[in-house]
């Protein structure tokens, strides 16, 4: 293979994580989860395998989800999934080196949070690292002109982090990031249902309540979902039916951070790059974009054209991955 084909672009997200390999695509999607067994010390498991065991694995099986609203928390536990998936990606393209990695970011990460991010993948046997902010690879692989002279605004919700931003000329005019979306959205269901009805659920219960019956704005036919869990007060196990308006109820205070922040970074644009929104719009992406009638809530706030990009799951790795084969791009968007 040649030297394009060993690089990897890698969005490292909150609730998954995402490998592309220039000429293969999207080569891995799994969960940013690593179990690890507390008598051995022992990595168990990482990513899908991990998954599995949320919630329901013995006393000496713990589950870590080593990033936290879009920035390492645990540094060993990062690196050492980090390494588990770039082998992975290696075993299924039959080649192993030690890659050039280009890697999305949070649009505010701090200088020692990026550092914490290059340091797991260079001890993951990364040759080079290159760090790009999230909105930027997001409008990338969006297809938005980001060269363009006039302005671009792309609101990236993925599991840890909403980041808004205001592109234009290659560069990031605006920048916002709230350390609010998908994650949050589930614990905000989570709470509702211990104090509404009593009922503990785990994380991917919640996740999948979201899924099924979550939305931004009132659905056109009612939906209802039985959810299973543990009744708080008694200790034993309790299955309810729970309604859309609901959840929406329960969502609702997650969705006024996220839209706030919208609406003040709407506020700071400059004149002239307003009248390009006008025009263009707004591009949603990231796996909390996918919340039923987010876009349509997200017009009737701000009166402008939304539109969700073709692949929001996928966008920040698939911009990241342009940006390997394109050494000027790189070096003009690379954050240091």
């Amino acid at each position: 293979m040649g030297r394009l084909g060993t690089d990897l672009a890698i969005d490292l997200g909150t609730a998954n994580t995402c490998v592309f390999a220039p000429g293969h695509g999207v080569v891995l999607n799994e969960p940013s989860l690593i179990a690890f067994n507390t008598a051995s010390g022992h990595v168990e498991a990482v990513g899908n395998d991990a998954r599995g065991m949320l919630g329901r694995s013995p006393g000496n099986l713990r589950p870590v989800r080593p990033i936290r609203d879009g920035v390492i928390a645990d540094f060993d536990a990062t690196e050492k999934m980090l390494t588990h998936f770039i082998k992975k990606t290696y075993r299924q393209l039959h080649a192993w080196t030690r890659p050039r990695v280009v890697i999305g970011v949070p649009t505010e990460i701090t200088p020692v949070e990026r550092r914490a991010v290059k340091d797991s993948a260079y001890r993951a046997k990364a040759s080079e690292v290159y760090l790009v902010e999230e909105p930027m690879a997001a409008a990338l692989g969006a297809g938005l002109p980001i060269g363009d002279a006039a302005g671009n605004m792309i609101i990236d919700i993925g599991g840890g982090t909403t980041d808004i931003a205001v592109i234009s000329l290659f560069g990031v005019v605006i920048g916002r990031s709230v350390r609010v979306a998908g994650d949050a959205m589930d614990e905000a269901i989570t709470q509702y249902l211990k104090k509404r009805h009593d009922l503990l659920i785990g994380e991917r219960t919640a996740e999948a309540v979201k899924i099924e019956i979550g939305s931004a704005a009132e659905l056109d036919a009612p939906v209802t979902m039985e959810v299973k869990g543990r009744h708080m007060s008694k200790g034993v196990p309790r299955r309810i039916t729970i309604t859309d308006a609901e959840i929406r109820e329960a969502l609702a205070e997650p969705l006024k951070i996220i839209l706030r922040a919208v609406r003040e970074t709407l506020d700071q644009i400059p004149p002239e790059i307003s009248a390009d929104i006008y025009d263009r719009g707004i591009a949603l992406c990231g796996g909390g974009s996918l919340l039923r009638h987010l876009d349509r809530r997200l017009r009737e706030e701000t009166r402008l054209p939304v539109q969700l990009v073709e692949d929001p799951l996928s966008s920040v790795v698939l911009g990241a991955g342009k940006m390997l084969s394109d050494e000027r791009l790189l070096k003009t968007l690379s954050v240091h």
